[in-house]
C-alpha cells in the first residue's frame, strides 16, 4: 500500500493554497487529497462548525487510509484542527503529521486581539482585499502568488471559525500524538509563540523553522515545504519497512 497525503487549508483560504504541494506530490506519484472545510472554497455557502470541520477531515483521512498509510498536513487553522484530530482520545488512522504555522494556543487575549484585527480588516472597503493583494504580491513568489485566493476568500466564515477554536484542548491532544510529527514555522510567523511547548508535549515531534519566511510558509517557500513532505514520506517508508521485518 502506498502513502496517502491529506491536506487541510487555513482560515479564509481553500484547497487551492496547496497547488504547489499537489503538483510536487503528483510528480512523485503520491496520492493526495486537498479538501475544502465548511464555509470555504467550493463549500463557501455552508456554515463553518467544528463538528463539520472534523467530519470533513475524518472522512478524507479514512477514505485515504483504505489505500495506504496517511500523512496528514494542516496549515494555520487547518493545523490546529488537525492537531486536535490526530490527538483525539480515539486515535485516527494517521501515520505521520505535519502542522504548519499553528503553534499557538487559540485562547484568551491573543485570540481576542486576532479576532478584533480580523473584524477591523473586514470593515475596510472591499473587506481589505486590496491590502491582502498588496501583501501577497510583495511576499510570495510568482508561481504561488494566486493560490491562496484562487478558491475565493471565506470572509463570512472567519470570525465564526476563530471563535470556535477556543474550545480545542490542544495541550491534551498534543500529549496523545504518538506518530512522527513535524511543526513547521516561518521565522517571522506570528503564531510561533508556543512552538517549544508544542514540541515538548508531543512525544514524537520535531520543530522546523524556515528562515526569512512568514506565516504563509507553504507558498512563500514551497520547495522547502515540499522537502518537509519528502522527509515525512521517507520516514513513513522507513518505519513501514522496519515494521515489516
Amino acid at each position: 500500500m502506498t502513502a496517502q497525503v491529506v491536506l487541510v487549508h487555513g482560515i479564509r483560504t481553500s484547497a487551492t493554497m496547496w497547488r504547489a504541494q499537489v503538483a510536487h506530490l503528483g510528480d512523485r506519484d503520491v496520492d493526495v487529497t486537498a479538501l475544502d472545510l465548511p464555509g470555504h472554497g467550493t463549500r463557501m455557502s455552508e456554515t463553518f462548525t467544528l463538528d463539520g470541520a472534523f467530519a470533513t477531515i475524518d472522512d478524507a483521512v479514512r477514505r485515504a487510509a483504505e489505500r495506504g498509510p496517511v500523512l496528514l498536513v494542516g496549515h494555520s487553522m487547518g493545523g490546529l484542527l488537525s492537531t486536535a484530530y490526530v490527538g483525539n482520545e480515539e486515535r485516527p488512522p494517521v501515520s505521520a503529521f505535519i502542522a504548519a504555522s499553528c503553534t499557538a494556543i487559540p485562547r484568551g487575549f491573543g485570540l481576542a486581539v486576532y479576532r478584533a484585527l480580523a473584524l477591523g480588516f473586514d470593515r475596510l472597503p472591499g473587506r481589505g482585499q486590496r491590502i491582502t493583494d498588496w501583501v501577497l504580491d510583495r511576499t510570495l513568489p510568482v508561481e504561488t502568488r494566486p493560490d491562496f485566493g484562487a478558491g475565493g476568500y471565506a470572509y463570512d466564515a472567519q470570525d465564526v471559525a476563530l471563535a470556535s477554536l477556543s474550545v480545542l484542548d490542544l495541550l491534551a491532544a498534543l500529549r496523545r500524538i504518538d506518530v512522527p510529527t513535524w511543526f513547521v514555522n516561518g521565522q517571522y510567523d506570528q503564531l510561533r509563540v508556543n512552538e517549544r511547548l508544542f514540541t515538548q508535549l508531543a512525544p514524537a515531534a520535531e520543530l522546523i523553522v524556515v528562515p526569512r519566511t512568514s506565516h504563509l510558509v507553504t507558498a512563500m517557500r514551497p520547495r522547502v515545504f515540499n522537502a518537509v513532505l519528502d522527509l515525512a514520506l521517507a520516514t513513513m517508508a522507513d518505519t513501514g519497512s522496519r515494521d515489516a521485518t
